[in-house]
């Protein structure tokens, strides 16, 4: 049935379920500043050991990703979910159950990032990417709400349980509530067919099909990789998961180390998120209407500049107005990044290009999970990750300004 016709369009029940996955798969990678210290204290890990681990832990992450999207190619977004719930599960068991660095590393390096990769927005962003075209843009960004509403809820959350149960039992429940719902999302909600025309109106479903008869064929997957638009994503993705990354896993111990104690370091950090979820509202609406690459230039511009003002923040109310400006442009980047694909290279490749592009988010968040930590032990200072983080976000502005217009679409070349 046409989505106009329907009074509620079920394309929306899968961006709420996919919101709240990725709230908690997300939130999860992204707040493992909470951990940090009360692990590296318990087990006598250095913070250059323990560093290590997360950024390898972040790069298995990365390397999960396009593994993810080739499985739910070929066995459905439904089976890959429940794979990632039950290796989260079991990763969890053992990573608690040790003490021993190789097996933590394993467990909670290794497995515990896998298990996440495969009910994180990448595995999530083909579905409604299929499900929608008119309003793809605000699917998904509110999609991207659910990461950011992982960051306000997940740092708070996870920084009180640890201080009153303890890391290992903070871990184990996260891991079962995060199994109780990723049960019956994936069985009841999740659907990988799509109607027909989608959710547009009957008079954009006619365009579409005229436009279908006379398009030329699209471009392959090695073709879409060898041209520019691709590699501008990859550095702007690159740059976007150094800089999240570094403040999900250092931006608590670096607050507590210039005089902030732990519940105002993680509720400025959780204020981010708090705040980019209204801002990812608004973004959304914004990202049908106005050129995505402007609106994707100025986010990665405002959050880089916050980078630096975090390093400087003094006191509480300085923390908190970096906190709420950052956050307005907090959310988006991923969101926009895999709009501009659909747009650039169609629906038929945004599943494995968008695996492909987010490496280069893992990569940018093994760097900086390394970084931060090896920096601050050899220099002493949190300037050398933090101040690379923002550089580096004031590069991408400047590359997604490079990007195409919306409306230009890449199409394989005629052959002979």
């Amino acid at each position: 049935m046409s989505a106009s016709r329907s009074r509620w369009y079920f394309g929306w029940n899968i961006v709420a379920a996919a919101a709240l996955l990725t709230l908690l798969s997300t939130g999860m990678r992204l707040g493992i500043g909470p951990f940090f210290l009360p692990i590296a204290h318990d087990l006598g890990f250095s913070r250059s050991l323990l560093s290590t681990i997360i950024a390898i832990g972040m790069l298995c992450y990365g390397l999960a990703m396009p593994v993810g999207g080739h499985l739910i190619a070929r066995y459905g977004t439904r089976n890959v979910l429940l794979l990632g719930a039950l290796i989260v599960a079991g990763s969890v068991l053992w990573t608690v159950l040790t003490r021993d660095p190789l097996a933590f590393l394993l467990a909670f390096g290794v497995g515990f990032s896998v298990g996440l990769a495969f009910v994180s927005p990448v595995s999530l962003t083909p579905v409604i990417s299929h499900w929608f075209t008119r309003r793809r843009g605000m699917a998904l960004f509110f999609l991207s709400t659910g990461s950011m509403a992982g960051m306000a809820v997940m740092t708070p959350v996870t920084t009180w349980a640890i201080e009153s149960f303890g890391w290992r039992a903070t871990l184990v429940g996260f891991a079962a509530v995060f199994t109780a719902l990723t049960l019956p999302a994936a069985l009841f909600v999740i659907r990988d067919s799509a109607p027909e025309h989608t959710d547009l109106l009957p008079e954009e479903a006619a365009a579409q099909r005229a436009r279908a008869s006379t398009a030329p064929q699209s471009l392959s997957l090695r073709e879409a990789m060898r041209t520019a638009p691709f590699w501008k994503i990859f550095f702007g993705l690159f740059c976007c998961g150094f800089s999240m990354n570094l403040l999900g896993t250092h931006g608590m111990p670096m607050l507590m180390d210039h005089g902030f104690d732990a519940f105002t370091s993680s509720m400025g950090i959780g204020l981010i998120g708090v705040v980019a979820i209204g801002g990812t509202v608004v973004l959304g609406r914004l990202a049908d209407r106005l050129p995505r690459r402007n609106i994707l230039s100025v986010i990665y511009l405002v959050r880089g500049l916050g980078f630096f003002a975090l390093v400087l923040v003094g006191t509480h109310w300085e923390l908190y107005v970096t906190a709420t400006i950052g956050g307005l442009v907090w959310a988006g980047s991923i969101a926009l990044s895999s709009a501009i694909l659909s747009d650039v290279y169609g629906v038929r490749l945004v599943g494995v290009l968008y695996g492909m592009a987010y490496l280069g988010h893992q990569i940018g968040a093994t760097i900086s999970s390394w970084l931060g930590g090896w920096a601050y032990e050899r220099f002493g200072t949190h300037w050398v990750a933090f101040g690379a983080a923002g550089a580096l976000l004031v590069a991408a502005a400047v590359v997604a300004l490079q990007l195409p217009r919306r409306g230009f679409t890449l199409m394989a070349p005629a052959r002979a």
